[in-house]
């Protein structure tokens, strides 16, 4: 529990900073170099000890961990926050994200949330809606796409969380797992002009935010930590203590984008909070006086 807390601080951070690359002198090419590029410089000889281990997972639950938080899910994100805003991005992605795994397991043969996990459930989505309903007073086509490119994301981490239980490898092993073929796709991609890139001319304070939000926190610490919880927790339980990253998005917003708390904010957030804490409540086993 305590590492999913810093995890989702640092997705937060990463919220946050999707406003600021808008307006930086980086690309979303530059961004992801740094997403997935910085992890495996520190954890070169580290990865390196472990390519046997990374050659023999299997290829459906490589495929949902390098899809589902690689490149489809980045330039997803990426394209949704272009269209929308970072309330969005912070609500949509990982608010959702337990509804997602909820599916995924009960179509994987498993049972159905019951009791206060189906009421955390509703809880946890009816918060995000809250969150964003401000936002689309003047819905437009824009809008709409875009939410519809940060449901797609969301879905795809949802994979991801999936992914992770099934494959086994330590935390170290998930993220190279994650990172080497996905920084293999982005820099082929940029090296044939498909997309953009100007680190070579970005100023240095934008690299530096950057590398320390993107490869050090979101890629490296963010991605050690994550990958940990969802070994002792399980994907289900991860995730639904995940989507308190949009929480963290809006009370951080207030002292860091002088924000003022909306209506929206305030019911959204104990929605979202409710949420997580009956979610993540257990059925009692049944004693004999229940039998």
């Amino acid at each position: 529990m305590l590492a999913l807390g810093f995890t989702v601080i640092i997705w937060a951070g990463f919220a946050l900073s999707a406003r600021a690359l808008g307006t930086s002198t980086l690309l979303p090419a530059d961004a992801a170099l740094l997403r997935f590029g910085v992890p495996l410089v520190v954890l070169a000889p580290a990865l390196w000890r472990r390519r046997h281990l990374l050659r023999a997972v299997r290829p459906g639950p490589a495929a949902k961990i390098v899809c589902g938080a690689g490149v489809p899910f980045f330039l997803m994100v990426m394209y949704g926050g272009s269209l929308t805003s970072a309330a969005f991005v912070g609500a949509i992605v990982p608010g959702m994200v337990p509804l997602f795994v909820s599916a995924l397991v009960v179509a994987s043969g498993r049972s159905l949330p019951r009791g206060t996990q189906t009421a955390g459930l509703v809880l946890i989505v009816a918060g995000v809606v809250a969150l964003v309903w401000r936002h689309t007073t003047a819905l437009d086509q824009d809008v709409l796409l875009g939410s519809g490119a940060l449901l797609v994301a969301s879905g795809l981490w949802a994979l991801y969380t999936v992914g992770l239980r099934e494959v086994e490898l330590d935390p170290v092993g998930s993220i190279g797992l994650l990172c080497l073929p996905s920084f293999a796709v982005v820099a082929l991609l940029v090296l044939t002009g498909v997309l953009p890139t100007g680190i070579a001319h970005a100023a240095g304070g934008d690299v530096l935010l950057f590398l320390v939000v993107q490869g050090l926190g979101v890629g490296l610490c963010a991605g050690l930590l994550y990958a940990f919880a969802i070994r002792r927790l399980g994907p289900e339980r991860s995730a639904v203590v995940g989507s308190l990253s949009p929480v963290v998005v809006v009370l951080l917003a207030v002292p860091l984008l002088n924000e003022s708390p909306t209506l929206s904010v305030l019911v959204g957030v104990p929605l979202i909070t409710s949420g997580v804490v009956l979610a993540n409540r257990r059925p009692r086993p049944k004693g004999p006086a229940d039998a």
